[in-house]
């Protein structure tokens, strides 16, 4: 699990990067987001509805926002450019967390394996920090003064991941014995020691215009991580293609500080 350490050490990045940037004149937002979150690893099969509703968890986080199209040191407008009136950066921390089963037909086979599978289950944890540039397609400026009430944006951005999963058995000796792990975990599988990796991040989503000075927003993320051991497990099954990865519906709240 995470230690307060590791809390610290991310939230004492986050706000030199926020104190340095501020330097700069730029406005600023702050918000909150949560929501569920689908977790697609080595657990499960691909392609699997049992696995992709099975698998889920909830996330949250706290997002900050740099707003090129007005500056707070003179209460004005920027320069009238395109990447001030569509373009934001949004700096965040969030944690997510799921527990995870195995599902699909390999798992419900009535044999030694589909046992193996039914009786293990797990937990990943994930403090990721990053930086994401949104793009709105529509006048950011024409957004905060009430123009219209909905704001569509996509981004595309960066991660670097603190990874702590869990994995245990329901069979007597639990995963100290690897017979009781499922074949293609043995040898080398299963490793759930903490580490960390990044990850790339992509999303849509839109705003909402509360009031004069907040916003409620909602947003679909896919997350993709550099490593495949983000869940504890890994093998080199052919149906294993790809590193973990998922995705996270949040909605949240954002207040203009200046």
């Amino acid at each position: 699990m995470f230690k307060l350490k590791h809390l610290l050490v991310l939230y004492c990045l986050f706000a030199c990067v926020h104190s340095g940037i501020a330097q700069f004149g730029f406005s600023h937002e702050v918000g909150i987001v949560a929501g569920p979150v689908a977790f697609q690893s080595d657990y499960g099969e691909r392609k699997n509805w049992d696995t992709n509703k099975g698998n889920t968890g909830i996330g949250i986080g706290v997002i900050h926002y740099i707003n090129f199209s007005y500056r707070a040191d003179c209460n004005c407008y920027t320069t009238d450019t395109y990447f001030n009136d569509h373009f934001k950066v949004r700096n965040e921390i969030s944690w997510n967390k799921t527990k995870l089963n195995h599902f699909g037909p390999e798992a419900e086979k009535q044999s030694f394996w589909g046992e193996t599978l039914r009786a293990m289950s797990g937990e990943t944890n994930n403090l990721n920090i990053g930086t994401q540039l949104e793009w709105f397609p529509l006048s950011i400026r024409d957004f905060a003064a009430g123009a219209y009430k909905i704001a569509p944006y996509a981004s595309l951005g960066g991660q670097f991941t603190y990874y702590s999963p869990e994995a245990m058995s329901s069979l007597p000796g639990g995963l100290e014995d690897e017979n009781n792990l499922f074949y293609e975990f043995q040898n080398g599988g299963l490793n759930t020691e903490s580490g960390n990796t990044w990850s790339v991040v992509a999303s849509v989503g839109a705003r909402y215009k509360l009031t004069l000075l907040s916003d409620l927003l909602v947003d679909l993320r896919w997350q993709y991580y550099f490593s495949n051991w983000t869940d504890g497990l890994n093998h080199d099954n052919i149906q294993d293609k790809a590193n973990d990865w998922l995705v996270w519906l949040n909605v949240g709240y954002v207040y203009y500080l200046d």
